[in-house]
């Protein structure tokens, strides 16, 4: 193992303090934010924070009757925080491109800006049998992470860029979400297009792969849209006790589980790259580690990924461009 490998896993799963916490918010009041799978996990200590700060709070979920329920958890909170924030259901199922382009429609009906999209929601690399599809029949790692994701941001860029007409500069901002294993376990240049239909036949190596999926598309999302004054950012939420670890097996969690840390941790990092005065245009397409700090992409030990996500005009592979595309014709029945 490398020297940069070996210092790229200490950085991450052993953070130093987050840079960004409830206590470094100032009022949200008039801002409004999306957050997928919001009902649990990461999502759902974001929203709780969020929710404190005044901020119109859209809670997308699959289920109505978890969102509901985590909803009503944090309205009710002892001691209930002094808050004019609201919190909304919104109907998301990243299985279903369908539901996406309606979840999308449904927002757009009720809200003429938004501020922040919290791209959070998906599922973690044990939760889904090897070969599973989604309802359009897609891999369902790359069909949730990539192609549902991508969707259900491009179907929303217009909102995003009335909210830059009258924000600062970089406040408007998608944040995507990727994951340490993108760099540890996915294939050589992060995806292998030959596999995207139908996956990779190990878990995690395909989850991996959705994660650098993810991580691409979020660096192409900054390309294409930053001239707008959109700010997109990808961030490693952290080790943490959520719902990526379920179905792992029993031995291998009682070695990894002294490494992990309470959600709410993560919902830190997910702060600091949607809120953090620190990040700006500047940084537009940047990856946030844990637990809130930009990484300069040449302190990532995965230069292969750097490379393919760069352009071909800078001496890169464009799978930024190769993979969008990709995506795109996946989704251009929903995109019309």
């Amino acid at each position: 193992m490398s020297i940069a490998k070996l210092c790229s896993i200490r950085s991450q799963w052993f953070p130093p303090t987050p840079s960004s916490t409830e206590e470094d918010l100032s009022s949200q009041e008039g801002k409004v934010f999306i957050v997928t799978g919001g009902n649990a996990g990461v999502g759902y200590e974001l929203c709780k924070i969020l929710y404190a700060t005044g901020a119109l709070i859209y809670m997308a979920s699959r289920s109505k009757e978890k969102a509901e329920s985590a909803i009503e958890s944090i309205v009710s909170l002892t001691p209930a925080p002094n808050t004019s924030g609201k919190l909304k259901f919104l109907h998301l199922d990243l299985n279903d491109l369908e539901s996406v382009k309606q979840a999308a429609n449904s927002f757009s009906k009720e809200e003429s800006k938004l501020d922040i999209l919290w791209n959070n929601a998906g599922t973690g690399a044990n939760m889904v049998e090897p070969g599973a599809k989604t309802a359009q029949g897609l891999d369902a790692m790359i069909g949730m992470h990539c192609v549902a994701t991508l969707l259900f941001t491009e179907l929303l860029v217009s909102q995003l860029q009335a909210s830059t007409r009258s924000e600062n500069p970089g406040s408007t901002r998608v944040v995507w979400t990727s994951s340490y294993l993108a760099e540890g376990a996915s294939p050589i240049n992060g995806i292998s297009f030959e596999h995207l239909q139908n996956g990779i036949s190990d878990r995690t190596t395909n989850y991996a792969a959705s994660k650098a999926g993810t991580w691409i598309l979020g660096r192409e999302f900054a390309n294409r849209h930053g001239n707008k004054g959109i700010l997109s950012v990808i961030q490693n939420p952290g080790n943490l006790k959520a719902g990526s670890y379920a179905g792992t097996p029993a031995l291998a969690m009682w070695l990894i589980n002294p490494l992990l840390h309470p959600p709410k941790f993560g919902a830190y990092t997910q702060l600091y790259a949607g809120l953090s005065p620190e990040v700006s245009l500047d940084h537009n397409g940047a990856y946030v580690i844990p637990w809130g700090r930009i990484r300069p992409d040449n302190d990532c030990p995965r230069q292969d990924i750097i490379k393919a996500m760069t352009s071909t005009e800078q001496g890169g592979l464009g799978y930024g461009k190769l993979f969008w595309d990709w995506c795109e014709e996946q989704c251009k029945l929903f995109i019309l």
